[in-house]
């Protein structure tokens, strides 16, 4: 007796049918939420952190800026205290590894742990298809880490918030401007957008090395390079810089691109301090007054260098482009992040399997 088989027919193969996306982003989810569970540990402890630190910080300063007449012994001591609360997030260079480690631990092993061992091949067959695949790992993801470190911003900037405050107050309690590396990436939607772009290096480093601590090391190394460039040489020609002239005293929260000192229209030097032989030929201490340090004060330095000859010029970011920055880095992050997740997207279509 022998056994009657006919050929299954395509639209009734179930097996062939595309597997709906809702049932992708479940797998997404089953298959990540222990990497997931990492991040919402790191962002919310740092979350508490920032808001017992916080609350401390707003504080002490509410205390200082109440405190009258402020030239008295105890409100020097409250600004003291103040100055003193948890200096450790003062600039924020604590926090810049946050990206980078989100990109590396969430980012590189998405598609690296999956073709280091092999299991994308059973994906292929199960309806899933190599592009909808890659997609419905990484959309969902990314949008959930993006949205997670957006609110973490806002705690962010709270947390900043006295420090910026005590620029409009008669005390001069910071010493850094919102525009500088180290806070700029931080605060409003350019923390949200670096970590997307850190979790879409990671993707395409574990794509193309196909193996997960490799490409957790080549993300780390991409991410701070990218980082530095910004920081160091981009984000300050956002814009075209204002430029002032004997401008001795700038904004305190303005960012300084550069500043040199001309004589008769010409280059004379650069930077704020003269050379040393000049300072001894025209600006002894002597004729200009000293200071504690027994080096002559800023103010008259600028002024006897300008009774002869010399200008002092000033290339900076006033404080007021804050948004306009964050927007214009905001917006190329995301136009990269998309480039390389669908950089990513290529690579498979033309993976062999």
């Amino acid at each position: 007796m022998t056994a009657v088989t006919m050929p299954a027919r395509p639209e009734q193969d179930t097996s062939l049918r595309p597997v709906p996306w809702r049932r992708m982003v479940w797998v997404t989810w089953r298959q990540h939420r222990f990497a997931l569970a990492g991040v919402a540990a790191l962002l919310g402890g740092l979350a508490v952190w920032l808001w017992i630190a916080g609350l401390q910080l707003h504080h002490a300063y509410a205390a200082a800026t109440a405190c009258h007449p402020a030239s008295s012994p105890a409100c020097d001591d409250l600004i003291s205290s103040f100055n003193s609360v948890n200096r450790v997030l003062v600039g924020g260079y604590v926090l810049q590894a946050v990206p980078a480690l989100i990109g590396a631990f969430a980012g590189a092993p998405v598609l690296a742990r999956e073709l280091e061992t092999g299991t994308f091949r059973y994906a292929w067959t199960q309806g899933f298809g190599r592009w909808r695949w890659t997609l419905g790992k990484l959309v969902p993801l990314a949008v959930v880490l993006a949205a997670a470190a957006g609110a973490l911003s806002v705690l962010f900037s709270w947390y900043y918030q006295p420090y910026f405050a005590a620029r409009n107050q008669a005390l001069s309690l910071s010493e850094w401007s919102p525009l500088a590396a180290g806070l700029f990436d931080l605060r409003g939607v350019a923390f949200a957008a670096w970590t997307l772009a850190a979790f879409a290096i990671g993707a395409l480093a574990g794509m193309l090395i196909r193996r997960v601590v490799p490409a957790m090391a080549a993300t780390l190394a991409a991410y701070t390079g990218l980082a530095l460039a910004a920081g160091l040489y981009l984000r300050q020609h956002y814009l075209t810089p204002l430029l002032i002239r004997n401008l001795f005293n700038p904004p305190g929260s303005a960012f300084i691109v550069s500043q040199w000192w001309t004589k008769g229209g010409k280059f004379a030097f650069a930077g704020v301090r003269p050379p040393i032989d000049l300072l001894e030929q025209f600006c002894p201490p002597s004729a200009v007054g000293v200071v504690r340090s027994g080096k002559p004060s800023p103010g008259t330095l600028w002024q006897c260098f300008s009774q002869h000859g010399y200008t002092l010029w000033t290339s900076y970011q006033p404080a007021s482009r804050f948004w306009p920055f964050q927007w214009i880095e905001g917006g190329w992050l995301l136009a990269l992040s998309l480039l390389l997740i669908a950089a990513v997207v290529w690579l498979v279509r033309r993976r062999a399997a």
